[in-house]
């Protein structure tokens, strides 16, 4: 086993004591007071890991917890960034899940998606930190607060903290069960229809009426006709909303449809043909809304080599990496999209995100937690072999 393993390992009890400290510290997305109070939490974790050398950038929020970035004082230019990017709000309310330890199984509110995963970037850099001479690469740290109600005040931070990096380490779970790592996600747009149709007595002038509710039928079957399994696209109408009372003809009808997609050219196939929709009686109104929450993370090439990366540190680790393609996203979406090369499944396996049965294998921490730590060095190994290949003459 590695080094930095081996190190993890010496100190499994002081892991241990962090993660069951930031997951009793709840963060329910919504409720800025309580992320905040975890976000100060991180903060004594780095400096209590890492040193006063890793200074911290708060992005104050008003509605959401702030988020907060981390770096080394005085970082190596010459050194690969890598982006460890994490989130710590969670889905869960105050006191709505218990935390308990079942043999080597730890549950609780977060523990998997994903404060565990954060706490495991803090952990394999402080690996890093103790066992090398120098680190291979300049690592940046990136928590936010929001990507559980869709990253709204955190996109744009984390698209521009991800233009000065060279890569991106997504500290999201593992895949349940596989424990493969996720080299694509689907992209995830919402829409909201609103049909605005005639009011009239049902009984007396039922002719004068337009059924919001029947044209917002007829639209309802031309998106789920969207749906392409094989290409792994799904249009899925998820709320419905119309009508007052029974005896009069409804004048108003909404409905809210997610929609999925596995890459940009499908998303934008979608999104001209919502938007060119039409009800069927010419003179109901038809007013659409919404946009592509979160572009796709693809299998493109930089991002299947950063697998073929991890798959060789795996190695070290007598780890035999598989990857996956999963249905939800992630803010490793945002990344990919700008091109930079991402990988995603970094964090601790586990199981049931959002379900009341989350949790983590805490005996699979030290492994896992060292398999980014060996990530790190194998990428800023292969940086430095194909950058001196460039500088060396080709010779026919």
């Amino acid at each position: 086993m590695s080094e930095t393993y081996e190190f993890l390992s010496a100190h499994i009890q002081q892991i241990q004591e962090d993660l069951i400290s930031i997951v009793k510290a709840e963060s329910p997305s919504l409720q800025k007071e309580l992320v905040d109070k975890t976000g100060n939490l991180l903060k004594d974790i780095v400096q209590n890991r890492l040193g006063s050398n890793y200074i911290c950038t708060v992005h104050p929020q008003e509605y959401y917890g702030d988020h907060l970035q981390f770096e080394k004082k005085e970082s190596e230019s010459s050194k690969p960034r890598v982006l460890f990017l994490s989130h710590f709000d969670t889905v869960w309310q105050e006191g709505e899940l218990p935390i308990r330890f079942d043999e080597q199984l730890l549950y609780g509110p977060g523990v998997f998606d994903m404060k565990a995963g954060l706490l495991s970037s803090i952990w394999a850099v402080t690996s890093l930190e103790k066992t090398l001479d120098t680190l291979p690469i300049s690592p940046v740290f990136l928590f936010t607060s929001d990507e559980e109600t869709g990253s709204l005040s955190s996109r744009d931070l984390i698209e521009q903290v991800a233009k000065t990096c060279d890569a991106v380490f997504v500290m999201e779970p593992a895949e349940a069960h596989t424990h493969a790592l996720k080299t694509a996600r689907k992209g995830i747009g919402m829409y909201q229809l609103d049909v605005q149709g005639v009011s009239a007595h049902a009984g007396n002038n039922h002719e004068d009426g337009v059924n919001a509710i029947l044209e917002m039928t007829y639209l309802i079957q031309q998106l789920h006709e969207l749906t392409d399994y094989s290409k792994g696209t799904t249009v899925s109408v998820g709320t419905i909303k119309g009508g007052t009372t029974s005896n009069v003809v409804p004048e108003h009808a909404s409905i809210e449809v997610d929609f999925r997609m596995t890459s940009l050219e499908e998303a934008s196939r979608l999104m001209q043909t919502i938007d060119q929709l039409n009800p069927k009686n010419p003179l109901a109104q038809l007013t659409i809304t919404g946009e592509l929450n979160r572009p796709p993370l693809e299998r493109n090439e930089a991002n299947r080599k950063l697998y073929e990366l991890a798959k060789i540190a795996g190695k070290k680790l007598n780890i035999d990496l598989k990857e996956s393609s999963v249905g939800g996203g992630s803010d490793g979406n945002f990344t990919s999209a700008l091109g930079i090369p991402t990988i995603d499944g970094l964090g601790i396996p586990g199981d049931g995100p959002h379900a009341r049965h989350e949790h983590i294998r805490f005996d699979l921490f030290a492994q896992r937690c060292a398999l980014v730590a060996e990530l790190c060095i194998t990428y800023a190994q292969n940086l430095s072999v194909e950058q001196l290949e460039k500088k060396t003459p080709q010779t026919s």
